[in-house]
């Protein structure tokens, strides 16, 4: 069996584990497209997947497309730490970066080339440690790291509470009059440990 045929029968059985769990994720199971997280092989690296969630940041998709791609063209066709790293702060923002993401840029960069950061043996740390190596650098929060977590690294057991859109998938699931607050439902999500970015996955599709 593959590795990828071996994660889709564990989402599979995540998916049954949930709805014994708490029977309001039946109707989003049944009806939303089944979770994909760790079924295909991330197309781009670590380093560029960060670069594009800082991209990313308070922009459109289409206006981050568009910042991307330029620089890419200013990387030659290939954001890679050295290329970024011999940028100036005026090259990157004339692709349209704010200078706190110039910032943010510059210190992911240069963790990465000076090896304070080392990006092969994140496949190796646990959830929390990776947090604990991203958070520390200028502009990159927590919330960025999770997204990092789950849709690049494909880690199943992110619980990401500070996700607006995970809060009102959980309210509309279960019908709350009240929103959720992050703190309680961090607790309600401990029941799901060990397939919280699945549950997750699920309050996006409902949110």
């Amino acid at each position: 069996m593959s590795i990828e045929q071996s994660r889709a029968k564990e989402l599979q059985s995540i998916q049954r584990k949930i709805i014994k769990i708490d029977s309001a994720f039946a109707p989003a199971i049944k009806n939303y497209p089944p979770c994909t997280f760790g079924l295909e092989k991330p197309k781009v690296t670590h380093y560029q997947s960060l670069v594009r969630s800082v991209i990313a940041q308070q922009v459109s998709t289409a206006a981050a497309r568009t910042i991307s791609s330029r620089l890419e063209e200013k990387c030659e066709g290939n954001i890679t730490p050295v290329k970024v790293g011999a940028l100036s702060a005026k090259q990157l923002q004339s692709v349209g970066l704010t200078g706190a993401k110039v910032r943010t840029l510059s210190e992911l960069t240069e963790a990465s080339l000076s090896g304070k950061i080392n990006f092969r043996k994140f496949v190796y740390l646990a959830d929390e440690e990776i947090v604990s190596e991203l958070v520390p650098l200028f502009g990159i929060g927590r919330w960025t790291v999770e997204m990092f977590l789950i849709f690049h690294l494909g880690r199943l057991d992110v619980w990401p509470v500070d996700d607006l859109a995970v809060r009102r998938g959980w309210n509309n699931l279960h019908n709350n009059s009240e929103p959720i607050k992050p703190k309680v439902l961090r607790a309600a999500g401990e029941p799901f440990a060990g397939m919280r970015s699945v549950v997750a996955w699920y309050c996006w599709r409902a949110s």
